[in-house]
């Protein structure tokens, strides 16, 4: 069986989780101190998904503002994106619209539909949490995304599912099924 390159894309403010996440994703160990990414890191996991050998290269963008406009370059191409926000930072989640904005300049002449997956980073943190569901229902409705979902990098919680979810929507959004 043949494999599958899938490009995510992961992006959103900086210090909501993103390079956590990812590395706990591809390592399965929590690293507390990570330094601020610079740019975009690009990480690299094989996974089987519904029969398909699939190599997933992970996207990791810098989500400070001076690193911005660096995401349309490096999105060209991008089979899915996760934009992600911090559950206990309010200003995280309606930040949204101006990344996904920057997203979608470089995915929008896509052929296929670029699915986008709403993840709320830090779920461990529920006693601080500030974006209720209806923000992330009103979030996911009003930016047309397709899903969402909560994680916890700290503590494991969903982090194979969120790769497993936007590797499906790809996968089907690109009609590999």
């Amino acid at each position: 069986m043949s494999e599958i390159a899938l490009k995510i894309c992961i992006f959103g403010d900086g210090g909501v989780g993103k390079t956590t996440l990812v590395r706990r994703y591809i390592t399965g160990a929590f690293e507390e101190d990570l330094k601020m990414s610079i740019g975009v890191d690009i990480t690299i996991k094989r996974i089987e998904v519904n029969g398909f050998n699939v190599m997933l290269q992970i996207w990791d963008f810098a989500g400070e503002y001076d690193f911005r406009h660096l995401l349309p370059n490096y999105a060209a191409g991008a089979h899915g994106g996760i934009i992600a926000y911090d559950i206990s930072r309010m200003a995280t989640l309606t930040h949204i619209g101006e990344w996904l904005d920057t997203f979608r300049q470089t995915t929008s002449g896509s052929e296929f539909k670029i699915p986008i997956l709403l993840l709320g980073c830090k779920s461990d943190l529920e006693l601080s949490r500030s974006v209720s569901n209806d923000n992330v229902i009103e979030a996911v409705h009003n930016h047309n995304l397709d899903g969402d979902i909560e994680c916890s990098a700290k503590i494991g919680s969903n982090v194979e599912d969120v790769f497993s979810k936007i590797a499906v929507l790809a996968i089907k959004s690109h009609k590999f099924l």
